[in-house]
């Protein structure tokens, strides 16, 4: 190496560090401002199950109408049909004393009797029994027991009210931590119903009282009592939390865009841990069960109690994958730049194919309010999202979808400005298309 090459090496090296010197220092991020960040969204992803309990809680219980409609199906359930049939028919037949019932039937009834039951050489109570068990059956799988089933549970949600706050009365039973349901009207409903089928007798049984579990919760009752007010006051309180500590983490992250997607994906795992809880409560719940309660009905009743909160448990869970998955793709990442590149170009390609040039000052206008107009169509999913009653997961994904198809318009109508015709070596017409 000359003379002249070591000192041409040397400036270059004392240029650049003169460059290194002059340049800004980016401020290092402090280190607190990294770790409150995360710690504000752990807590968002801790509080993510309680936020979704306490909406559920409210909305069950604060709300009656939508308590009846959810619980409202049961009566097509065959399980839940079943439980009532067997519980009514015990109950009926505890009541009946076959000797004393025959002692007041008329001759001119027997034939009748004899017909419904069988002979009386035979086993009376059990013909009397299966008799009383295939009314049952007849009933519960009738309309008019959907009409009843309705009414019950309405006065049903008076008994989760009263489990949980000490208030209300009427068919609805709370005792032992046992929420009860007193099915005296279906068995009006029978009697009467065997009666018209020529078993007059049953006339004279008594007023039935039988009950069907609808909620069993031995030694957790008054604890749920304790916190069930507390989570109807902060239903609204809880989300907002959420939310707002989700903004602090991001605001506090070194790397904003990042810490969205951490923050996203944390809550939507909180959400998933919730479904986990939800699908291991029901375990325990049924094996905690006493043995004369219907398992299977037990299930379904459950299955619709939470069905609302496992459907917040979707909502959330997508919509966090949503919201990780557009701060990704608006990331500087490698995959993500080729994801834009391949979406921008597999946009380009139709606009090409179709002829489509400016349309006119659309193309230009959209161009210069690009930005505005993604913003508008996030923040009308935003909207609809959060006007929509009660979304379901379904539901987040097509909004998601169709704030994809919008942002693709927008894609397909972006077109710069182009160079004015009438300087010379112009050849674009006012329609993007090629002009002599």
């Amino acid at each position: 190496m000359t003379r002249d090459d070591e000192l041409a090496a040397l400036r270059a090296r004392v240029s650049q560090l003169e460059a290194e010197a002059a340049a800004p220092r980016v401020p290092r991020h402090p280190r607190w401002k990294t770790a409150l960040a995360v710690v504000l969204i752990v807590l968002a992803a801790v509080l993510t199950p309680l936020s979704a309990v306490a909406v559920w809680a409210d909305s069950m219980i604060g709300d009656t109408d939508r308590y009846v409609a959810t619980m409202e199906p049961l009566a097509s359930d065959p399980d839940v049909q079943d439980a009532v049939a067997n519980r009514v028919t015990t109950a009926v037949m505890r009541q009946i004393d076959v000797d004393d019932l025959l002692s007041d039937v008329a001759p001119d009834e027997r034939p009748l009797l004899e017909k419904a039951i069988g002979p009386a050489s035979g086993a009376i109570t059990s013909g009397l029994t299966s008799l009383v068990r295939t009314t049952a059956e007849k009933f519960v799988s009738s309309p008019a027991f959907a009409t009843v089933w309705k009414q019950l549970n309405r006065t049903a949600h008076a008994a989760v009210d009263k489990a949980l706050t000490g208030n209300g009365d009427g068919a609805v039973q709370v005792e032992d931590g046992e929420v009860t349901l007193d099915l005296a009207p279906v068995v009006e409903k029978v009697k009467q119903a065997l009666v018209d089928n020529g078993l007059t007798v049953a006339a004279k049984i008594p007023e039935v009282h039988t009950t069907i579990t609808l909620m069993q919760s031995t030694g957790t009752l008054a604890k749920a009592k304790k916190g069930f007010r507390l989570l109807q006051l902060l239903s609204w309180v809880l989300p907002l939390i959420v939310a707002l500590l989700v903004v602090g983490g991001v605001l506090l992250a070194g790397r904003r865009r990042r810490a969205l997607v951490g923050a996203a994906l944390a809550v939507a795992v909180g959400a998933l841990v919730l479904g986990l809880a939800l699908w291991l409560g029901r375990s325990f719940y049924l094996d905690a069960l006493p043995p004369d309660v219907s398992r299977p009905a037990a299930g379904s009743v459950y299955d619709t109690l939470v069905r609302f909160l496992r459907t917040g448990v979707r909502v959330v869970a997508v919509l966090g994958v949503v919201v990780a998955l557009a701060a990704w793709l608006g990331g500087p990442g490698r995959w993500a730049r080729a994801v834009r590149g391949g979406w921008r170009g597999a946009i380009g390609s139709v606009r090409q194919a179709t002829g489509v040039g400016t349309i006119g000052p659309v193309g230009p206008w959209v161009h210069r309010m690009r930005t505005w107009l993604n913003w508008t169509v996030a923040a009308v999913a935003a909207a609809v999202l959060l006007a929509w009653n009660y979304p379901t997961g379904a539901v987040v994904a097509w909004i998601a979808v169709c704030a994809v198809l919008a942002l693709a318009v927008i894609e397909f109508l972006d077109a710069p400005e182009l160079p004015d015709p009438a300087f010379p070596g112009s050849e674009a017409g006012p329609l993007g298309r090629t002009g002599p």
